[in-house]
């Protein structure tokens, strides 16, 4: 009798040492935590003529191409309010941030990204991420962002490898997120962690608009048309036929930031079921926009490859040539700091010189 008590002490100890390990390694975060089964390797594909001559970076892309769904190890379900309530979001900003760019996200929370109610209309912020690193480093980075997590409520990230070859898949899951958890936030801003965005100005220009408050299709930034595949390998933009075949690419905004409508949004991702993922996220975008029958449209206020200053004796960085654009590729955070703070300086004093 005896034996049989201490038995069954040791299970019930068993059982509650299992259950407070199980809970001290579930990350902190919110009750909807997506839970997909681990994507397996599509291995059929080195059947694709030329596959054995492909780099490896092109082959895990290939091998991998068809997984769309990743466990959730960060998430935000309330971040809009609700689904419901997600309409009195005006504009969210949805940042692409790798786990490493902490300095990056700590600036943009005291600059353009911060949450605020600006013209009477309500500016959200999340950042999108994967994993980086293995091992000892992987397990700090994730840390770092659950500790990011726990003091802004900022963050969704999801268990894949945040890499070049993966931003489009990044895209596809936060539309995943969004048609779920945040449908009617009116707009939105895409863009990397390390652009300048005036988003009191973007916020002012969507309010301007005639008969789109986010129901209608709206797809802006700087426009890239013409263009096709690059075929050297020795390019990071580098897309074999076995990834695509066609010689062009159909109309698209560079990546570094474009703002788009709910509405279109939404459209991208029900045509993304149908659509191959492709590695250069920003042309990817533009293929669902064809697919829809859309276009996306040129907004001379984005300046995703950078803004060009004339007069080598100019301040690169004088404030007067950034204050009146939506959006400028790229920024060091102190840079980011000192120009956000010095365009809304009320002492700021632009002459002629601010035209350009």
């Amino acid at each position: 009798m005896v034996l049989m008590r201490t038995f069954l002490l040791l299970l019930l100890l068993d059982f509650f040492l299992v259950l407070f390990c199980a809970q001290k390694k579930t990350p902190m975060k919110s009750s909807h935590i997506a839970s997909w089964p681990k994507c397996q390797q599509n291995t059929s594909v080195a059947n694709i003529p030329g596959f054995q001559t492909l780099p490896q970076h092109i082959k895990d892309f290939l091998y991998y191409r068809h997984c769309r769904h990743f466990p959730m190890l960060l998430d935000v379900p309330d971040k809009c309010g609700g689904a419901d309530k997600s309409g009195e979001v005006f504009l969210l900003l949805v940042i692409k941030s790798s786990p490493g760019n902490y300095e990056r996200r700590e600036v943009l929370r005291k600059t353009w990204g911060e949450e605020r109610l600006h013209n009477g209309v309500w500016i959200r912020r999340i950042f999108i991420s994967g994993t980086t690193d293995s091992g000892f480093e992987k397990e700090r980075l994730n840390k770092l962002l659950e500790l990011e997590q726990r003091e802004h409520n900022d963050i969704l990230q999801w268990d894949f490898s945040d890499t070049f070859y993966n931003l489009t898949l990044k895209q596809i899951l936060f539309l995943e997120w969004m048609e779920r958890n945040c449908p009617n936030a009116r707009f939105l801003l895409n863009g990397d962690d390390d652009v300048f965005a005036n988003t009191d100005n973007m916020v002012e220009y969507l309010q301007g608009l005639k008969d789109n408050d986010g129901r209608q299709h709206l797809f802006t930034g700087h426009l890239i048309q013409n263009v096709g595949p690059i075929r050297g390998n020795n390019s990071k933009y580098y897309i074999p036929v076995q990834v695509h075949e066609a010689d062009s690419y159909p109309p698209y905004c560079g990546g570094a930031g474009y703002l788009l409508s709910h509405y279109t949004a939404l459209v991208i991702y029900k045509m993304s079921k149908s659509i191959n993922l492709l590695p250069i996220d920003d042309v990817y975008m533009g293929m669902c926009l064809a697919k829809a029958g859309l276009g996306p449209v040129s907004h001379m206020g984005f300046k995703t490859a950078g803004l060009y200053i004339p007069s080598k004796k100019a301040d690169l960085y004088d404030p007067c040539y950034y204050k009146d654009f939506l959006l400028v590729h790229r920024f060091l955070p102190a840079r980011m700091y000192f120009m956000w703070h010095k365009i809304h300086d009320p002492n700021l004093k632009c002459g002629d010189s601010s035209n350009h």
